[in-house]
């Protein structure tokens, strides 16, 4: 299994911090720590918010330009370096999106509660989805990926059978979401933390999408019979059934 790694675009500091707000998922939650006003003051570059706070504008482009994750596999793609692979890259990332997109939620929910466009109930909904892919997640740290990464064992095709039922709830999630949020399109006129919103929420189905199908049709398929390998996911994984 080989990758082509993909340079991350360059962050321009002249570029409003309100701009990168809606584009790069995951910057609310800098920009909200370093009290740099990404909604009402977005239309301020970067370069003049940080230098308005005395903060250093290098620091703060690296910071975020963390947060470009590139979707690229391990070179060798042995079930060790796949499973770690499944850790940091999606695993730690989902415990970082969802307590920020509940936060951006919870705003948008309060301060448009009038608008009937504004997505009522959302943050319950990530809340509880928060909830559930922890607990999938420890179960798959703690006990499953262990046993993959050691070549398997006769048994392990029943907590293999629990994570494929598991993530078929995690897509009906994502389906209720996206009906929640008209497939996360922000109404005309949005606010930033709005857009930031609805940017962050369509990267965690991006990222939780690609999650499932590494697990349900890369490396689960390994260690099962041939007629337990496929998908299993519902519509929102995104695949065709292959």
């Amino acid at each position: 299994m080989t990758a082509i790694a993909e340079a991350a675009p360059t962050l321009d500091p002249s570029q409003a911090i309100g701009q990168i707000a809606v584009q790069l998922p995951g910057a609310t939650a800098v920009f909200r720590r370093l009290k740099l006003d990404f909604c009402c003051g977005g239309q301020v570059s970067l370069r003049q918010a940080t230098a308005e706070k005395g903060l250093d504008l290098q620091a703060v482009v690296q910071e975020l330009s963390a947060l470009q994750r590139p979707d690229t596999l391990p070179e060798a793609g042995t079930p060790a370096e796949l499973v770690q692979h499944i850790i940091s890259r999606y695993h730690e990332v989902h415990r970082q999106q969802l307590p920020e997109l509940i936060h951006m939620a919870r705003r948008v929910e309060a301060v448009h509660r009038g608008n009937p466009d504004v997505p009522a109930g959302l943050a319950d909904v990530l809340e509880d989805m928060e909830q559930e892919l922890l607990s999938h997640m420890h179960k798959e740290e703690a006990i499953l990926f262990p046993m993959l990464a050691r070549g398997g064992n006769d048994f392990v095709a029943q907590p293999i059978g629990v994570m494929r039922s598991e993530h078929n709830d995690h897509g009906e999630a994502l389906e209720h979401i996206a009906r929640l949020t008209t497939d996360m399109n922000p109404p005309p006129g949005a606010c930033n933390t709005w857009r930031a919103l609805y940017s962050g929420l369509a990267q965690l189905a991006d990222d939780l999408v690609n999650h499932i199908h590494l697990e349900n049709n890369v490396l689960f398929p390994q260690f099962e019979p041939t007629a337990a390998q496929g998908c299993g996911s519902t519509s929102a994984c995104g695949c065709s059934g292959g």
